[in-house]
């Protein structure tokens, strides 16, 4: 497992998670603007994750696949905690408590590593699939 590339692609998909969440916080369609935002983050950490995925697994082994996943998930906490809650939550009435013990948080936190071991499996799989070809 390269320990900095799983850092600078959990950053990326967390970059767009947040990139996701934040615009969608500001053009609410939604009476509830934060459900809406989880919607928009939860339906576009979809692409974001399984391209991130595939860029990674690309030159790396599938070998360490659930590592590399809770790693890249790790980095995403990480920078919420240093970014995400003190400049996106707390000024608008949140908290750390509130953030991380949300359901929400837990959920797409869950679709995250779901969708990137779910890559990792698919691309095992065609590559069995193509050994056993030849």
């Amino acid at each position: 497992m390269n320990t900095i590339k799983t850092i600078l692609v959990g950053a990326a998909i967390w970059l767009g998670g947040v990139s996701i969440y934040t615009i969608s916080y500001f053009i609410p369609i939604l009476k509830d603007v934060e459900l809406q935002a989880n919607m928009s983050l939860a339906i576009g950490l979809i692409p974001i994750a399984w391209f991130a995925a595939r860029f990674y697994f690309k030159k790396e082994s599938l070998s360490h696949s659930v590592k590399a996943a809770i790693s890249m998930l790790l980095t995403a906490i990480l920078l919420d905690v240093l970014i995400t809650v003190p400049f996106l939550i707390i000024p608008y009435g949140g908290s750390y408590q509130s953030f991380f013990t949300g359901f929400s948080f837990w959920l797409i936190a869950t679709e995250y590593l779901i969708v990137i071991l779910f890559y990792a499996r698919m691309k095992e799989n065609k590559i069995k699939t193509m050994n056993s070809l030849n």
